[in-house]
């Protein structure tokens, strides 16, 4: 199923979502994957109809999407929703630990795509969360991340969503090119991961 000229897109999720957006226009899309992504919608489908939101928001784990799912999503009536979540929640274990173990991991994103499912009739797109190898201590991350990516691709064959393999794609790109060429802390893309990201995207909903 591809986007149509009539869909209202919203993309959810962190700063790699967020992407400095400004709050007093909410329609700005930012300056990262969404806007790039929003960008080639509009000009492939040519339709003023095509609504396109971003309600992502720097610092974002599980838990605070959770606590605004009502107003930054099920309120916006969207038809379709995109998701990218998770490296926070791994993250704040190393800088203020502050841990979310998978479990709890799993069982906030499972009510919150109940809480979609349920009172939204949406085509739902999972992306994994990603980390690219930029400084020693990101290895470290991977014990920490790597189940909740598998959390993720769990939840996304048991909502029947669309999924896209961030991590795998990341590191494939990272055989091109070093990984600060895609995410230059690891974590936050530069213009060329932000590309990566709306390319693969658009490839998913068949608008490559």
């Amino acid at each position: 199923m591809s986007i149509t000229a009539t869909d209202r897109i919203l993309f959810t999720g962190d700063s790699i979502t967020d992407c400095d957006r400004l709050r007093e226009n909410s329609l700005h899309l930012g300056f990262g994957y969404v806007s790039f992504a929003a960008a080639r919608l509009q000009a492939r489908l040519a339709s003023p109809k095509l609504q396109i939101l971003n309600r992502g928001l720097s610092g974002d784990r599980i838990g605070n999407l959770l606590g605004r799912v009502q107003p930054d999503l099920l309120d916006l009536q969207p038809t379709v929703v995109s998701i990218l979540l998770g490296i926070n929640d791994t993250w704040r274990r190393y800088d203020r630990n502050e841990e979310t173990t998978a479990e709890v991991f799993e069982n906030g994103y499972r009510i919150l795509l109940g809480k979609i499912r349920q009172q939204l009739t949406a085509r739902i797109i999972l992306l994994e969360p990603f980390l690219l190898h930029t400084s020693e201590d990101r290895y470290a991350w991977r014990e920490d991340l790597n189940p909740k990516i598998d959390v993720v691709r769990k939840l996304a064959i048991e909502f029947g969503t669309d999924l896209l393999p961030l991590d795998s794609i990341f590191a494939k790109a990272a055989t091109r090119a070093p990984a600060a060429f895609w995410a230059y802390d690891g974590v936050h893309p530069t213009a060329a991961g932000h590309a990566l990201i709306a390319d693969a995207w658009l490839s998913q909903v068949g608008l490559a």
